[in-house]
């Protein structure tokens, strides 16, 4: 069963921006029993494995395995969504008991607006930016029908000015990034005050 969240972070970014690498160290900070993460993929590829006999562990890294299976994956993850754009959601966030959730991989508007719908005032949007050539040096190469695929482009509005509650510059510079970090860390041990 599904425990009320304190605190549900939304993150958002272009691949290799660096999505995992926030949500890691926010949950190796606060400790696994404070913090979860969500991943709205892992219903979806977990599913879409099961139907075409995968690896659904595979599908899970950010290796050439998922690459491979990538564009199948986003037309049949748009079908799902089509028939119920919540689906995902609510799956990945089944049997949660954490008090801070950080959302790994919101890609759509419909992820949001679910979260913001059904948690209103818990939820924290932040968006996540990498220059192109640090995403490079990460290992991303544009892909046509990914990159340019609503998948990577239906929340580039929130690139824009106030459309976020937080925007993390993850470029390389480390203070920076660590500063950034710390706000955050800081955002969840106050709305999680008592855990």
């Amino acid at each position: 069963m599904t425990v009320q969240p304190k605190l549900i972070l939304i993150l958002s970014g272009k691949r290799k921006s660096g999505k995992d690498y926030v949500a890691n160290h926010l949950v190796s900070t606060l400790g696994e029993t404070t913090c979860a993460t969500v991943h709205l993929s892992a219903p979806l590829k977990l599913q879409y494995a099961k139907e075409n006999n995968l690896d659904y562990e595979e599908l899970m890294t950010s290796g050439s395995y998922k690459e491979i299976h990538r564009k199948s994956m986003i037309v049949w993850g748009e079908e799902m969504r089509h028939k119920d754009p919540s689906y995902f959601c609510c799956k990945a966030i089944a049997d949660l008991t954490s008090p801070v959730w950080v959302v790994v991989d919101a890609r759509r508007p419909s992820d949001i607006s679910y979260f913001q719908e059904t948690f209103k005032e818990k939820v924290m949007l932040v968006r996540i930016q990498a220059s192109s050539t640090v995403r490079q040096q990460r290992g991303w190469k544009f892909t046509s029908g990914v990159d340019d695929h609503q998948s990577e482009c239906a929340l580039d509005y929130l690139d824009q000015p106030n459309q976020v509650d937080m925007l993390i510059t993850n470029d390389g510079n480390s203070d920076l990034l660590g500063k950034q970090l710390a706000l955050i860390v800081n955002k969840c041990t106050t709305n999680g005050s008592g855990y």
